[in-house]
């Protein structure tokens, strides 16, 4: 255990807890001093929004705190089914399934669509999760270079029909690149080769689309998805994950998800303030749309350095560096100046792909991401 984090401190790769001593927001306190946060998941400030807060209060007056058992045995609470039938709604499926976590979702989720005998298909870049439970659901798991259609509709055309099931999985926004999957092209080789499509919007849920359902509303392929795994602790404040779809996967996943089964169901004062956070991105378009307004700012403004950004087109815009050494320098000399940016290093992203991860909130300013891109210059 010793050697193993000595190795990784020579590499620069050893990781040390942050401890934050105020609310999530654009500005965040650290070290008994303010800076800006350019590094969280809050894409619209609804971690600390006045209607969530006064959900979650409301509810916990009402509820308690804990839900005191499992769904199936006495955990779930009324406001349970009330929020499955708010996101069934929000993202136009026939129903929705909550559960503690997204890493959570996306383990029944993957679980509950593939098992012996079948063939699952991940982009190389999908979240940690997704990656893990398809190697654990007993199924061929292969992957395909990052967004390659190509490589994906080689892989179906030589391994399809050799399996009972094929599901390919990507997520929807990458949360390291700020990237989007070619939905469309994947739908496309979904139908030709009678797959299941399943997409994890954990990033643009809130975010992307006119109506904020994700990046499937944005690119007009929601019909062609057959199963959507989401958060709720990103862009909802939240914590939790959803799954939404067909009845008969919910169905399936209650008798037989073991991520689902196993766990003490989430607190019934999250559900309102999960509830609450819907209402608030159905009702406040104007908080994505200055996001998204800021985010082009931001890439724009770096582009004109000659700072590689990818090619990001969210609010999660990349700074590549390369060396893990080099992005820790950065980092530390960016908070000096004021701003949180975590450098990122592997194994979160590849070898010698080390970077700043810039993620960027409705409440933020033209002015704070102006003084971001004047630091980073």
């Amino acid at each position: 255990m010793l050697l193993t984090l000595r190795q990784l401190k020579r590499d620069d790769l050893l990781r040390e807890l942050r401890t934050i001593e105020s609310p999530m927001g654009p500005r965040v306190t650290l070290g008994g001093r303010q800076v800006l946060c350019f590094c969280g998941n809050d894409y619209l400030c609804l971690a600390n929004d006045a209607a969530v807060r006064k959900a979650a209060i409301d509810a916990t007056e009402k509820w308690g705190v804990g839900a005191g058992g499992s769904r199936l045995i006495c955990g779930t609470q009324s406001l349970h089914a009330q929020l499955e039938s708010c996101l069934a709604d929000f993202k136009q499926t026939e129903a929705a399934l909550v559960l503690p976590t997204g890493w959570m979702a996306n383990h029944a989720a993957v679980s509950a669509l593939a098992g012996e005998g079948d063939l699952v298909l991940c982009d190389k870049l999908n979240h940690a999760s997704i990656i893990d439970a398809a190697r654990a659901c007993g199924a061929v798991m292969r992957t395909y270079p990052h967004r390659d259609v190509r490589r994906l509709g080689s892989l179906l055309d030589r391994l399809g029909g050799k399996f009972r099931r094929r599901v390919i999985v990507t997520d929807s926004l990458f949360s390291m690149d700020g990237d989007v999957a070619p939905l469309a092209e994947i739908a496309e080789l979904k139908r030709r080769y009678d797959a299941v499509l399943m997409i994890d919007e954990a990033h643009a849920t809130g975010v992307l689309g006119e109506n904020g359902r994700g990046a499937a509303q944005m690119l007009g392929v929601e019909d062609e998805v057959d199963v959507t795994v989401g958060t709720l602790s990103k862009a909802l404040g939240c914590l939790g994950g959803f799954i939404a779809g067909p009845a008969a996967l919910r169905d399936t996943i209650i008798n037989s998800g073991r991520a689902f089964i196993y766990t003490t169901a989430l607190p019934a004062c999250i559900c309102a303030a999960a509830a609450a956070a819907v209402d608030v991105v159905q009702n406040q378009p104007q908080r994505r749309r200055h996001l998204s307004l800021l985010s082009s700012r931001l890439r724009g403004a770096l582009k004109e350095s000659g700072i590689d950004c990818g090619d990001s087109v969210s609010q999660i815009i990349p700074v590549r560096i390369g060396a893990a050494d080099a992005a820790l320098n950065l980092s530390r000399r960016l908070l000096d100046a004021g701003f949180l940016v975590p450098a990122i290093r592997p194994p979160t992203v590849p070898p010698n792909s080390s970077r700043l991860r810039i993620s960027l909130c409705s409440g933020h300013t033209e002015a704070d991401v102006d003084e971001l891109a004047a630091a980073l210059r």
